[in-house]
Formats: C-alpha cells, sequence, structure tokens
C-alpha cells in the first residue's frame, strides 16, 4: 500500500538528483593581455565540434589579487566564440559576489588542490622521492639510555583500497560511465560520444573512440591504456589532449597515457 509521502513523490511534476559531468575549465591567468582571446579562438578553431556549446568553468587561483574583471563582457566574449560559463572556481569574495550577478555558480575548491600530501602517490614523485623526503624529516638524535619504557607501538596504517568497475558490453554514444573512487575497466568498444571517467586509471580492451578522462580528482599517476587509440579526448588530472593533437603514429595502436613533468605523454605499448 503506497503512503502518502510514496504517492507525493511518484506524482511529483520533477525529480532532483545528483550526477556528475565533467566540464572543462578555463584557467584565466590575465584577462587584460591582449592575447587572451585571439589565441583562446586559435585553439577553438583546431577542434570546432569538441568546444561548440561546451560549458566552462572560469577558475581564478592564478589571477593576481586587484585585477579588475568584468564579468558580464568576459562571458559575453566568450558566449561569442560558442563557450558557455557556468561557473566560477577560486576568486576572491568580491570576485564570488560579481560572478554570481552575472549568473554564475560559485564551485567548491578543485580537490586537487584539497589533496593531503602523499610521497609515494598522487604528486608525480618517484617512490624514491618520497621516501627521502619523510626519512629527511625523522630526527636522528639517538635514544638516551635512562628512557628504558617501551617505544609506543606505531600508528595503524591506513591504506586505501581501490575499487575496480569492470564493464563487459558495449560503451554507446552519449552513455557515461563514471568509476568513483578507483580505476574503470572496459572489455569491450567504446563509441564516438560516450564518455569514460574515473579517479583512478583507465583500461579499455577494445577501440576507444570516445572520451577517456582519467584521474579526475587530481591523481596524477593515473594513467590510460587502450587497445586501439581513436578517442576524440584523452584527460589525466585535468590536463587533456583532442583527436586533433595527436599524433598519426599512435593512432589506432595499443598506447598508454600518462603525465610525467606536467605533461602529457601517449606512448604505444609493445612496441606497435
Amino acid at each position: 500500500m503506497k503512503t502518502n509521502t510514496q504517492a507525493a513523490f511518484r506524482d511529483s511534476p520533477f525529480q532532483l538528483r545528483g550526477s556528475n559531468f565533467t566540464m572543462m575549465v578555463l584557467k584565466v591567468g590575465d584577462p587584460r593581455n591582449p592575447n587572451f582571446f585571439p589565441v583562446l579562438a586559435n585553439k577553438i578553431s583546431q577542434a570546432p565540434n569538441f568546444f561548440k556549446n561546451a560549458p566552462v568553468v572560469l577558475d581564478l587561483d592564478d589571477l593576481p589579487p586587484g585585477v579588475p574583471f568584468d564579468f558580464p563582457q568576459f562571458c559575453g566574449l566568450l558566449r561569442n566564440m560558442s563557450l558557455y560559463p557556468v561557473g566560477l572556481q577560486g576568486g576572491t569574495p568580491e570576485q564570488q559576489r560579481a560572478a554570481i550577478q552575472a549568473g554564475l555558480a560559485v564551485l567548491p575548491p578543485s580537490r586537487e588542490g584539497a589533496q593531503s600530501f602523499d610521497p609515494l602517490a598522487g604528486t608525480g614523485r618517484s617512490p624514491a622521492q618520497g621516501t627521502g623526503n619523510v626519512a629527511a624529516q625523522q630526527p636522528q638524535q639517538p635514544r638516551p639510555a635512562a628512557q628504558s619504557e617501551p617505544a609506543p607501538a606505531p600508528a595503524p596504517t591506513t591504506v586505501m583500497q581501490k575499487t575496480t568497475l569492470m564493464v563487459t558490453e558495449p560503451v554507446r554514444s552519449g552513455r557515461q560511465i563514471y568509476a568513483a573512487g578507483g580505476d574503470l575497466v572496459v572489455v569491450a568498444p567504446v563509441s564516438a560520444g560516450a564518455e569514460l571517467v574515473a579517479d583512478g586509471s583507465i583500461h579499455v580492451y577494445g577501440p576507444m573512440r570516445g572520451r577517456a578522462l582519467a584521474g579526475i580528482g587530481g591523481d596524477q599517476t593515473a594513467r590510460i591504456f587502450c587497445q586501439s587509440l581513436e578517442a576524440e579526448l584523452v584527460s589525466i588530472a585535468g590536463l587533456y589532449r583532442i583527436s586533433e593533437d595527436m599524433e598519426k603514429s599512435v593512432v589506432r595502436k595499443a598506447v598508454q597515457i600518462y603525465l610525467d613533468n606536467g605533461y602529457l605523454h601517449i606512448e604505444p605499448m609493445g612496441g606497435t
């Protein structure tokens, strides 16, 4: 028997649901630079279909304090270029208030910036470098003989158990699959217009024709592996490359994609 609450929910003309969307972030260093929009227009011209009517989030973390920012004018110029600003990240309280008045949402800080330091993962450091940093912070003085009390038990180590989402059916155009907190493995083709998103790495054992975004929480150690690279876009920790920017030598090849020194690398696997 349906309760009144269930009936009211069923008959409601709308539903509010949470969801995950991937959007481009436009990091604004200096909007007064006369080359800002010409360079952006040139970038868009390289892949107009990809950028057409694309929502973007403005990131002002790199904008020096005190730099004036005319949101209505800036957003109007972006719309003329087929980009649709929908939100703001970072900025001063005054800039955030001005952004709200211009119709933008204020988004929380990126998770990348909120990450705690882990010497072995997520920072691009090698394990050896991370261990060295930890050792350098430890005191080297010998223990006095008079202190004979037993050493305190080491604190229990928290191990983050990653989960893996396995997909065995083809991923059709328009479908998005998100692997929260772990890796995503797809053992079937991925169609153009589909989107794979993971906090960890992405593995595709078939043609990869859509978009693949790994390490979206800022994990720079995440990688993308695919059997046949035909993707529209690949991205790791926010750094991306579109199909027009990929070298022909890696297209339709088995590749791995990773970050090294702040650059996105696409490398054939197995000498293919």
